[in-house]
Order: C-alpha cells, then sequence, then structure tokens
C-alpha cells in the first residue's frame, strides 16, 4: 500500500514518533512524504521514504496528483489546528481530494493509528480492488 504522510511544523516531531512506534507495520508499504517531513521520518526509522518538495514548495500538490491519480492509498497528515500558518499547507485541499477519490485520510494521531492498526490487520485490502 502507498502512505502518504504530511505534517504541520508543531507535528512532525510527533509524526517522527509515531513512525516509530508502527516502523515494523510501515516497513512492509511504499512511503511518501513532503520533504522535510519524509526526511525526519527516514531519520528516526532507517525507513526509504519517497521525498516531494516541502510542503510550502509545492509538495502538497505532488502528493494532491498521486491521490488525484488515485496513486495513494492511506494519507496521514498531522495537522495544528489551534497554530494554523498561512505558510503551512492546508489540510482541506488534499481532505476533500482523499474524500472524492475515497482514500482513507487521517488528521489526527488517535485516527492515524486506527488506520495503520486496520492496515496490519488486513482491512484496508479494498483499496486493491478500487484502483
Amino acid at each position: 500500500m502507498r502512505i502518504g504522510f504530511i505534517a504541520h511544523e508543531t507535528k512532525k516531531n510527533l509524526m517522527q514518533n509515531f513512525c516509530v512506534a508502527y516502523k515494523n507495520i510501515l516497513a512492509k508499504n511504499e512511503l511518501y512524504a513532503t520533504g522535510t517531513t519524509g526526511r525526519l521520518i527516514e531519520e528516526a526509522t532507517n525507513l526509504s521514504v519517497h521525498k516531494y518538495h516541502a510542503g510550502s514548495l509545492g509538495g502538497i500538490e505532488q502528493i494532491g496528483s498521486q491521490i488525484e491519480h488515485n496513486q495513494m492509498d492511506l494519507v496521514i497528515f498531522l495537522r495544528d489546528p489551534m497554530t494554523p500558518r498561512s505558510s503551512e499547507p492546508d489540510v482541506d485541499i488534499i481532505m476533500r481530494s482523499c474524500d472524492i477519490h475515497n482514500i482513507p485520510f487521517a488528521s489526527s494521531l488517535a485516527t492515524a493509528e486506527l488506520l495503520i492498526k486496520s492496515l496490519d490487520r488486513g482491512d484496508l485490502e479494498w483499496r486493491e480492488m478500487y484502483k
């Protein structure tokens, strides 16, 4: 499965910790991320991550393009709803695209954990048929 990772600046450390905690599950999948988030995931886990540009430099659009072409199976976008900055990626664009293309989407740690555990159990295998 192809998993996309995006994180607002204040959530990057949380994303690293999440990926360390679920490293064994993530290792069985293809990982994609915006630039800085991808680099931080690689540093924390030693997993291979396909890195796009930084979110504010077009990385969001690159992941969005994969979503639009049904080339993403799960997206985790850890966002900071309390201190959004104009330079940070907009969650609404990605969330809307995931909704349109029926791609599971998590914007919080709780939902991300549920989706990763579901992925590990095989609950997301329907995505293979959906493609």
